[in-house]
């Protein structure tokens, strides 16, 4: 995946504004921030997700996903390695602007994340 890519899927999701968070590309749906390529040039796009998300997202692809270092990690604040990413398949956001499940070729079993049943868009 790209930045263009990650730019693509965000935009395709109902509802969602991009606006400039620090000079860089920032998307939220209502008030409510979900991503960002704000850590663009270190390879990485930005998700913010609840603990409970990050907890499973780390564990179950943690060649893609790993808490952002520091506080902003302790609060839910993930990278996604676009380079790793390139099987990303379907982003599910509700329209308060959770980014609620990722999925990847290797869940094709549709593992629901943090073990909430959820639907793909």
């Amino acid at each position: 995946m790209t930045a263009a890519d990650f730019l693509r899927i965000a935009l395709s999701l109902e509802g969602v504004e991009e606006y400039s968070h620090a000079g860089l590309a920032a998307f939220r749906i209502g008030d409510r921030k979900f991503a960002s390529l704000a850590s663009q040039a270190e390879g990485y796009g930005n998700l913010m997700l609840t603990l409970e998300q990050q907890a499973a997202f780390v564990q179950d692809v943690p060649e893609i996903f790993l808490p952002i270092p520091g506080g902003w990690g302790k609060m839910g604040h993930t990278h996604i390695r676009l380079a790793a990413s390139e099987d990303v398949l379907t982003v599910h956001s509700e329209r308060r602007g959770n980014c609620e499940l990722i999925r990847t070729q290797r869940q094709a079993e549709k593992k629901p994340c943090g073990g909430a049943q959820r639907s793909n868009r």
